[in-house]
């Protein structure tokens, strides 16, 4: 078993003004391993981007502990190194957007923790080529699709070397040309190069070629398991009030009317398989 890079531990967090009601997580625990690609679904409400910005220091625990690396988030020492080692993706591409050249934008994040000029422009080369944005490092940001400034966006955290990235509804303002661009870049990035991904989404198709999906609500995390173990309970994920991908719908739906279809065949590949064979 790989070292988990990520201990969720019993973490309980209320924002300040707020401490007469819920709190906002209650008790969430989870692990990561190193190098895999870990989804958290959730419907608004669930808490599950309030748990993304625990995982490099943005909030800090109520109760129980958040540990990267082994290092504790409380511990404000460790701060940087904890953020060096967790890198954040953001929802809104255009709030991260600093500079007025590509490339420049991709360069902020490392000068400003003191990495040599030389080094600086290797990061910003290979940051740009992993994501497939090297031919536009000149352009303005501005100028890109929504899709092509997430990858910029997603350049900007890998230039600053990071062992995990998290990403917090990356995909949420994109199209869907943009929304496949970004999770075909954030695969490859965990399966080619070994970067550990915490994708946060509600876009449950996102989550099929995850190693493990967490699924959270009320601040909890109420299902766990990889996406055939998680997306087989579809009655108890509706029940959260949670849909599940397209494949498994469907699949279900023809199990109510008394087919027999597995619960299990996500892919589209897959699923199409099982539908021919029950149909031959």
């Amino acid at each position: 078993m790989k070292q988990s890079i990520i201990q969720v531990k019993n973490v309980s967090f209320k924002y300040e003004g707020e401490e007469n009601l819920p709190p906002v997580l209650d008790g969430a625990s989870l692990e990561i391993e190193e190098g895999s690609f870990a989804v958290i679904l959730g419907h608004n409400g669930s808490g599950k981007s309030t748990l993304a910005k625990h995982l490099n220091g943005i909030l800090v625990p109520s109760e129980g502990s958040v540990l990267i690396d082994g290092m504790d988030t409380r511990d404000t020492e460790r701060l940087l190194d904890i953020r060096r080692t967790v890198g954040m993706v953001f929802q809104n591409p255009d709030n991260q957007m600093v500079a007025s050249v590509v490339e420049d934008d991709v360069a902020f994040a490392p000068e400003n923790l003191g990495v040599p000029s030389e080094e600086i422009r290797v990061r910003v080369d290979e940051a740009l080529r992993l994501v497939d944005m090297y031919d536009y490092r000149q352009h303005s940001p501005h100028l890109l699709s929504g899709g092509q400034k997430q990858r910029v966006a997603i350049a900007g955290v890998i230039a600053m070397r990071p062992r995990c990235i998290v990403l917090d509804e990356p995909t949420a303002m994109l199209d869907p040309q943009g929304r496949r661009e970004v999770i075909s870049t954030i695969k490859r990035l965990c399966r080619e190069n070994g970067i550990t991904i915490v994708l946060i989404t509600h876009h449950m198709n996102e989550a099929v070629d995850a190693d493990r999906v967490f699924v959270m609500s009320k601040g909890r995390v109420v299902g766990e398991g990889t996406p055939k173990e998680v997306f087989s309970k579809v009655e108890t994920l509706k029940a959260e009030g949670l849909t599940v991908p397209d494949t498994a719908e469907l699949l279900w739906q023809l199990r109510q009317k008394g087919l027999n279809f597995p619960a299990d065949a996500l892919t589209v590949e897959e699923c199409a398989q099982a539908i021919y064979k029950e149909l031959s």
